[in-house]
């Protein structure tokens, strides 16, 4: 091989290997670790969100035998309910959507990470294998005392 097809060759391995990584990587992230893009799951009129099943009767609700859904109304400055307690090990669906202006839902030590739009349903799910609390935030500036948009998830022992 000559010095120029060597450099010619310098250049082309990498552009194959990094795509062909990331590629990898995205599968592995997508089916391996469950981890997906939220999506749009429904809408209601944000005025009446208080009053709209189920965010009428926000909090947790057993579903199935260790599945939980968790019902969370952002509103500006806090989130309803402020505290959930469930089980370790247990799998929880969250729900969740705004009736004042954009927040974010992000859960700490979790893959729970959504964008609350006036009106819009949002889920996502989540698994807690070990006991503790589990903080979650707003993390979309949303006035004056969004820094006071906090809550969390208590993971009790069986």
């Amino acid at each position: 091989m000559t010095r120029d097809q060597l450099l010619e060759l310098g250049w082309i391995l990498p552009s194959i290997a990094i795509p062909t990584s990331m590629l990898v990587a995205l599968l592995v992230t997508a089916f391996g670790m469950g981890i997906h893009v939220p999506s749009y799951t429904g809408v209601i009129d944000p005025r009446l969100a208080a009053q709209t099943p189920p965010f009428d009767q926000p909090g947790l609700r057993q579903v199935g035998p260790d599945q939980y859904q968790a019902v969370l109304l952002a509103q500006i400055w806090y989130f309803q309910p402020r505290e959930i307690r469930v089980p370790v090990g247990a799998q929880v669906e969250f729900v969740a959507t705004s009736q004042d202006v954009i927040h974010g839902l992000r859960i700490q030590g979790t893959n729970v990470n959504l964008m609350l739009i006036p009106g819009q349903v949002a889920r996502a799910s989540a698994r807690f294998a070990r006991p503790g609390e589990y903080l979650f935030v707003c993390h979309e500036y949303c006035g004056v005392a969004h820094h006071t948009m906090a809550g969390k998830i208590i993971v009790e022992p069986r």
